[in-house]
């Protein structure tokens, strides 16, 4: 009897062992790795987490910076679930000001190709060739109008970046370096958008000043398409950048150039030029000796630069590639509280202040518009690509994918399912070749609801969406066009007829589920 009592108090005892060594060796959940046993509580209060929140706590989309609807989508699409919402939305539209709303055409003109369904694959180009109005060596035209956008190794850790660069493989679309560097991890298959920031990581000589021949090195060593100089970005705008010397280990030394185990400061703005002349200079420079397409990141706030900027295009034979415009709302960086509440405008604002300056110059189609800053949300991406932008960013939504649970502990290294930190335990927990599945299945996701809104908009391409194909509802008593409410001129926020035209036959031309093979990548 004894034996009896022993063995079945030992029996609690040995499934809990046996349940903290499974969590240890299973790679699907990197909160488990990290937290045996104990992890297994947080997926028991996401289960009946709606019955609390609807009786105790919040309502779903009450969250914030993103609402558990918002969540709940993203890791559903990323692990190729039932991502459809039933009994109708609980936004509350009918009160809150501002809210965008897609007008369906019952008849079109153009009849899309029947989209793809989960799991299948949709190949969205972009409406424009990166880098071909300015007659670049390397030109091309994106295969994806939805990329990932830059978050250095370093601040995030090397499982992250690889589980995203294999995931951007994957997708077929753009994975941005981040200012940090070009690193081992961002070589697992997925094409570069390599970032420049002010401290010229990667590409600096040993005083920290820009240097050439280095650049065109690390350019030369991994699949860099086109090159991004941070001016600024929605999270921490006009700020610069601290990484403690503690952080700073020989690997991340060798990838930025920097010494071992020393502070290293990133200054709020660059050295190698200090007005919009000598950034065109610098620009012409950088695209003449690499042959990539090259263009600028940027928050929006002062709107001098952007009217400097565009005299300067319109009377030389200079100027920038594309332009990434970052809303406020960004978050990949942590920042102090006063930045990321009240610098910089959010996107809408801001993007569309740029555009029109742009347009009222005749110049938004030598420009690829590229937009971020919560985007990586379908109806957010709608009105973005309405406005004029040509492709959209993904940050913190990638960051979901593969597993972030909101914790908001980035700038802390303790962030609990190993993407935002450098601490190995927690790192080790995120297995990066089953994540990378889950990052694009997202971006598959994300375009191929993207595609199904422009069928349902009587249009081919989502680049052909238009400020009258949306509203903006006023409360209960009125509507009004995103066309009058942002002040564009009927045929702004769309390509050219020649690029319509182009986009269109590519899409419509393409067999079920797939776009047709992208044109010629050079003019």
């Amino acid at each position: 009897m004894k034996w009896n009592r022993a063995a079945l108090s030992a029996l609690p005892v040995a499934g809990i062992a046996g349940l903290a060594a499974w969590d240890l060796t299973q790679k699907k959940h990197a909160l488990l790795r990290n937290f045996p046993v104990l992890g297994h509580m947080r997926y028991l209060l996401e289960e009946i987490g709606p019955e609390l929140r609807q009786y105790i706590v919040t309502s779903n989309d009450e969250e914030r910076p993103f609402s558990r609807n918002q969540r709940r989508w993203i890791y559903a699409s990323s692990k190729l679930q039932n991502n459809y919402y039933g009994f109708g939305t609980d936004n509350n539209m009918e009160y809150t000001q501002g809210y965008p709303i897609i007008k369906h055409r019952t008849f079109a003109d153009i009849s899309p190709g029947t989209g793809a369904h989960t799991g299948e694959e949709d190949s969205i180009p972009s409406a424009k060739i990166l880098g071909g109005p300015r007659g670049r060596a390397k030109a091309f035209r994106p295969g994806s109008i939805v990329n990932i956008s830059a978050m250095s190794f370093g601040s995030m850790s090397g499982a992250a970046i690889e589980a995203i660069n294999r995931g951007a493989g994957l997708a077929g679309c753009l994975h941005n370096t981040g200012e940090g560097g070009l690193s081992p991890y961002h070589r697992q298959g997925g094409d570069l958008t390599l970032q420049i920031g002010t401290a010229y990581f990667g590409c600096r000589d040993d005083k920290g000043r820009f240097e050439i021949e280095k650049l065109k090195d690390v350019v030369a060593s991994g699949p860099v398409k086109a090159i991004e100089i941070k001016l600024s970005q929605g999270a921490k705008p006009g700020l610069g950048g601290m990484l403690p010397g503690a952080k700073v280990s020989a690997e991340i030394a060798e990838i930025r150039g920097i010494p071992v185990g020393k502070d290293c400061a990133s200054p709020s703005r660059h050295a190698e030029f200090h007005d919009v002349d000598s950034m065109l200079d610098w620009v012409e420079l950088i695209a003449t000796e690499t042959g990539l397409p090259v263009g600028i990141k940027s928050a929006v706030g002062n709107l001098d630069f952007w009217h400097d900027l565009v005299a300067q295009m319109s009377s030389t034979d200079r100027g920038v590639d594309f332009i990434t415009v970052d809303g406020g709302e960004g978050g990949t960086g942590a920042a102090p509280l006063i930045f990321s509440e009240s610098v910089s405008f959010p996107f809408r604002v801001g993007f569309t202040e740029v555009y029109k300056c742009f347009a009222r110059a005749d110049l938004t189609d030598k420009v690829t518009f590229i937009g971020s800053g919560k985007l990586g949300l379908p109806g957010n991406a709608v009105v973005a690509f309405a406005l004029g932008a040509d492709m959209v960013n993904v940050g913190r939504e990638i960051m979901l994918s593969i597993g972030c649970v909101q914790a908001q502990k980035c700038h802390t290294d303790t962030c609990p399912t190993g993407i935002t930190t450098q601490n190995k335990w927690l790192a080790r927990g995120l297995d990066a070749e089953s994540k990378s599945v889950r990052a694009a299945n997202y971006i598959k996701t994300l375009r191929r609801d993207l595609l199904k809104v422009s069928e349902a908009c009587g249009v081919a391409h989502p680049g052909l969406i238009c400020t009258d194909d949306l509203d903006i509802l006023n409360g209960l008593e009125s509507a009004t066009s995103l066309r009058t409410v942002y002040g564009y001129e009927p045929d702004w926020g769309t390509p050219s007829a020649a690029d319509k035209a182009e986009i269109t036959r590519l899409m419509t031309s393409a067999s079920h589920g797939k776009a047709a093979p992208v044109s010629a990548t050079s003019m």
